[in-house]
Parts: C-alpha cells; structure tokens; sequence
C-alpha cells in the first residue's frame, strides 16, 4: 500500500462477492500458487517524473517468477510510464527521472553501472500496436540474435523457427518467411511477429503495453492464449484496460489510479481473484464495478 491513503475513502469489509466480472475459478489458486515463486522483480518507492509533472508517486510491489501480472487503473494513472521502468525506457524520454529502487533478480537496475542494452534482452518490451520492422519475417525475428553477433545461418534458422512457434505463428508463415515482409500480415499475426521477435533475444521478462488493444476480439483470445502458455516459461507484465483480460490472463493485479494533483499511484495490489471479488479498498471496488474510469 502506498502513502496517499486519505484518498482511498472507506475499508470494505469482506461481504458478497462482486458480480461485475466472473473470474475463471483458476484464479482462487493464484495466492497459493504464487507462493511457491520466487521473486523476479521488486520494485521499491518508486516515483517518476517528466520534469515537474509527477506522474507515479511512490509505489512499491514485488513480481512473482513464471507469473502474469496485470497493471489496470483509468487513463493517466502511470500504469504504462511504471512498467517502462522496468526495462528503463523512460531513459530515452527527455526530462524523464525515476527515484527508488528496481531489481531485476536482486540487483538494482538504475544503478548507472547497468548495461541497458543488456537489460532490454533480458527485458523485452511488446508495445500497444504491432511495430514489425518493413523487412521478411524472417529478417524480423533474426535481427536480435544478429545484432548480438549471431552469424551461424542454422543456428539462426533454428532460433528463428523455435521464437515463431513459442508464438503461435509457425504454422501461418513457415511457407512465406523469407518471401513475405512482416508488414503484410495481419494486425493479430503481426504482433505475434512482435512477440517471436522478443522471444528470439531470450528475454526473462516480458512487459506488454495493452498488446490486444488494436486487436479484433478473435485475435485478442489468441494473444491471451498465448500469454498463459509463455508464463510458463517467462515472467509477464501486462498493462490493460481490458478488466476482464485481467481477469482472464492474470495471476495478481495491481490497481492504480490518480491523486489529487493528478500523480499516479497504487491503490491495491494482490492475487487476481480477490481483487476481482474481495477487493480490500473502496476505489478499487468503484473501478471494477464501473462507478468511475
């Protein structure tokens, strides 16, 4: 819980469970199952500036190994600018600044001795609209590995069949992949492409800024299918304003929303199912349940 608690109105107490959103009953499991990860990011008094303007105050929570956690909150809440702390994209905004702590596996990733170019391997970033590169989709999944020297042609022909599997795109492309360019899919196919790209670089983490929100409905499900069958193997951070992707694809939630003078911060965060039907604050309940956002 962050400091700002004046603005969160009256505990509620355990009562009757929300009918605003069902949530799959695999989500009762999250709590116990979580329990049994170990800690792959934990974030500490984080606070990020654009200048004057704060736009996150203050907010600390900790990301389970091989989870999905969901950031939800309404528009300007800091949900997209907190997760770009944890690749340091905020670096390449000019006038931006992060105060507090981020450690990816124990160690502090704002420290300036970090390589930040490392850091985005192992942290790959998968934005709100597809952005394949205007070359074949082979070229876009192989360009990674060859920036980091990979040069071996079978190697990369491997890498570059195994990354387009992981995401669920293989069999649409595996006759067209030096022949067609990755602008020529499709909008779903294209940020699957996106995602096979990450994948090739063997990240550890995946942060994902509303992937499905320039999605059809159809291609939206195959991202969420394919988001639970990488938290096997990947720990995910996915910004949504999509309540009921949340509820579907996550793990633990985390609700954000705005203060006073307009600083996004946390409100709640914990195991999926509860925040969806015991949510401890009032704010949160008001979210889910669409008093305001």
């Amino acid at each position: 819980m962050n400091s700002g608690d004046d603005m969160l109105g009256t505990v509620i107490q355990p009562g009757p469970v929300l009918r605003a959103i069902d949530v799959p009953a695999p989500m009762a499991r999250a709590e116990a199952a979580s329990e049994a990860n170990s800690i792959k990011i934990d974030a500490g008094h984080v606070s990020i500036s654009y200048g004057e303007k704060v736009a996150v105050r203050d907010v600390s929570l900790q990301v389970q190994s091989r989870s999905i956690l969901a950031l939800i909150g309404p528009s300007g809440s800091g949900k997209s600018t907190f997760l770009r702390c944890f690749n340091r994209m905020n670096d390449l905004i000019p006038g931006a600044s992060v105060k507090g702590t981020v450690r990816l596996d124990g160690e502090n990733i704002m420290d300036p001795d970090v390589s930040v170019v490392e850091l985005r391997r192992r942290v790959g970033m998968v934005f709100q609209r597809p952005n394949p590169f205007p070359m074949s989709i082979f070229e876009n999944v192989a360009y990674g590995p060859r920036r980091r020297g990979l040069k071996d042609r079978r190697k990369l022909e491997e890498l570059v069949e195994t990354s387009l599997k992981r995401a669920a795109l293989w069999d649409e492309v595996k006759d067209d992949l030096r022949r067609k360019s990755g602008l020529a899919l499709s909008g779903g196919q294209q940020q699957r492409l996106c995602i096979a790209r990450v994948l090739a670089t063997d990240p550890e983490v995946i942060l994902m800024d509303e992937p499905a929100s320039a999605l059809d409905p159809v291609s939206t499900l195959r991202i969420e299918e394919l988001m639970r069958e990488l938290r096997q193997a990947y720990t995910i951070v996915i910004v949504t304003h999509n309540m009921q992707q949340a509820a579907r694809v996550s793990d633990v939630t985390a609700f954000f929303t705005m203060a006073e003078d307009r600083a996004g911060y946390l409100v709640e965060v914990g195991p999926t199912g509860r925040i969806f039907t015991r949510p401890t604050e009032r704010l949160t309940e008001d979210y889910i349940s669409g008093r305001f956002g």
